[in-house]
């Protein structure tokens, strides 16, 4: 048993007997948050909250901390069932708590299954053991998550853009009162500035994603010290459940969280393939124009808690900076390109620009994918078979101009918005790429070609293999690879002035 905390409270210090808690437990240990106490006993975790009252959260009374846990519970077993147990009574005296027993409690606790610490993300992440498949995963358990996630009332406060904003300048009203340096004061100032003048331009696009239902009501602080990886799958868990303004919000924001935290872990290229993953699932790329807003407003947030806190320990204002710094360089991206691809089905184009969207630097480009486009547009799921013949069904002429059309479109208002768009399709026709340089010209920005080479049998291999598996939105057989070596135009001398070559860490094309 460990020696008592004496500045712990009595119900605190008790709880960490191990005799207390059923199960025959061997050992406590207690993780404290500045709002509440987690004890780890066995394999199980007992949350209990503080009873503070702060000017986010109020946990002062025995009633309040009681409504918390319930709520934590109800909201946290959305998406972690097998995580989030119960809420338990703790009865007794605080000198000899016991967890049953007569009369009412004096205290309430979450309890929640233990797991590995060492599956947290950010702790995955430290190893540099996180990968993209793991981002892929988190992403399918987003968008899901979102869809069925309850939509905040029309006549609500929330995700209005009176309350967006103010939620915004408030942060920085708190930043500018912690930091004494006037240099950081006056990049503070810039960046407040960029805020006041990009909020202008989307206010009108978040009132109307408030009344068309983007405003849920979300996890609220998805960073990756609240996911963990468990049986190969990434789970969310601890999700803000004491202020509804910071949880129903729009999911823009909830994706600039993860967004924001791969950043500060010096993860672009994670960073850049998380949010679009998470765009191609949902097809919700309007979201693609507000998130820097809310990415910047998030590292801020960081910033404000990093001062705080260096505050606090007199060590200097390095990490408040280095958020400062985040959310400048999120706040100016580079200059956007469009880079369409080209080639047979099974020529490496997705493979190629899966590499692309993970080399970039800046995590600012976007891919969209014909074979996923397509289906969306003809109301089907990503890997959902149309059962169309080759050259029919959602394969005919007319689809082929409706789906590139569609693409334009889409690129454009990325590339409008300062995302670099990567095109992913056959690009087959002279025609369909010159409608994209066009657009590429129009837009003043730069425009590549990306176009992978394999073999006959290579392409006759990957048709096959795909369509065993039938994990992949393309429907191309071997059929349709014969029809299109048929009717391809190859690219002329001016198109090959432009080609792009993105190499593996093998050097191959």
């Amino acid at each position: 048993m460990r020696p008592m905390d004496q500045a712990l409270p009595l119900l605190i210090q008790a709880l960490m007997e191990p005799r207390r808690y059923p199960g025959g437990v061997a050992e406590v240990e207690l993780v404290q948050t500045h709002i509440s106490w987690v004890l780890l006993a066995g394999d199980f975790a007992y949350k209990i909250k503080k009873p503070v009252k702060l000017h986010f959260l109020d946990f002062s009374t025995l009633e309040r901390r009681r409504a918390c846990c319930d709520d934590e519970l109800r909201l946290n077993r959305r998406f972690a069932p097998d995580i989030y147990l119960d809420v338990v009574g703790i009865f007794n005296t605080p000198q000899d708590p016991q967890f049953e027993g007569p009369g009412a409690p004096l205290e309430y606790a979450v309890r929640m299954r233990r797991f590995d610490e060492s599956g947290r993300l950010d702790h995955v992440c430290a190893r540099g053991e996180l990968r993209s498949e793991h981002l892929s995963d988190l992403a399918e358990t987003l968008v899901a998550f979102h869809a069925a996630a309850a939509i905040a009332p029309p006549s609500s406060r929330f995700g209005t853009p009176n309350e967006i904003m103010t939620q915004a300048m408030d942060n920085f009203s708190d930043l500018l009162s912690l930091l004494p340096d006037a240099g950081v004061r006056a990049r503070l100032g810039v960046l407040r500035a960029w805020s006041g003048a990009r909020f202008a331009e989307l206010a009108s696009l978040m009132e109307a994603r408030k009344r068309n239902g983007h405003v849920r009501e979300c996890h609220g602080d998805l960073h990756m010290a609240n996911l963990v990886l468990m049986n190969q799958r990434v789970r969310m868990f601890d999700c803000i459940e004491f202020s509804e303004d910071l949880r129903w919000i729009d999911v823009a924001g909830e994706i600039a969280f993860t967004y924001v935290d791969l950043l500060a872990h010096v993860q672009p290229g994670l960073a850049n393939w998380f949010v679009d993953e998470v765009l191609s699932r949902s097809g919700d790329y309007e979201s693609a124009r507000l998130l820097r807003f809310y990415a910047v407003y998030r590292a801020l947030v960081r910033a404000k808690v990093a001062a705080i806190r260096d505050g606090q320990m007199h060590a200097g204002y390095g990490e408040t900076e280095a958020f400062i710094g985040l959310a400048e360089r999120i706040a100016a991206p580079p200059p956007a390109r469009l880079v369409i691809t080209h080639g047979l089905s099974g020529c490496g184009k997705t493979m190629a620009t899966n590499r692309l969207l993970k080399s970039d630097a800046h995590a600012s480009t976007l891919r969209l994918r014909s074979d996923v486009e397509r289906k969306r547009l003809f109301g089907l799921g990503l890997t959902e078979n149309s059962g169309s013949v080759t050259g029919g069904g959602i394969y005919t002429r007319s689809a082929q101009v409706r789906t590139y059309t569609h693409l334009r479109n889409l690129a454009e208002k990325l590339l409008q918005a300062g995302w670099s768009v990567i095109v992913d399709a056959t690009f087959l026709k002279r025609v369909d790429r010159d409608v994209f340089r066009a657009m590429a010209r129009d837009s003043s920005v730069e425009y590549f070609i990306l176009a992978p080479q394999a073999t006959h049998a290579q392409l006759r291999e990957r048709m096959l293999v795909r369509q065993t598996l039938g994990r992949d939105a393309s429907e191309a057989t071997v059929e349709v690879l014969a029809q299109q070596m048929q009717t391809i135009e190859l690219l002329e001398v001016d198109e090959r002035r432009v080609v792009l070559v993105v190499s593996d860490s093998n050097g191959r094309c």
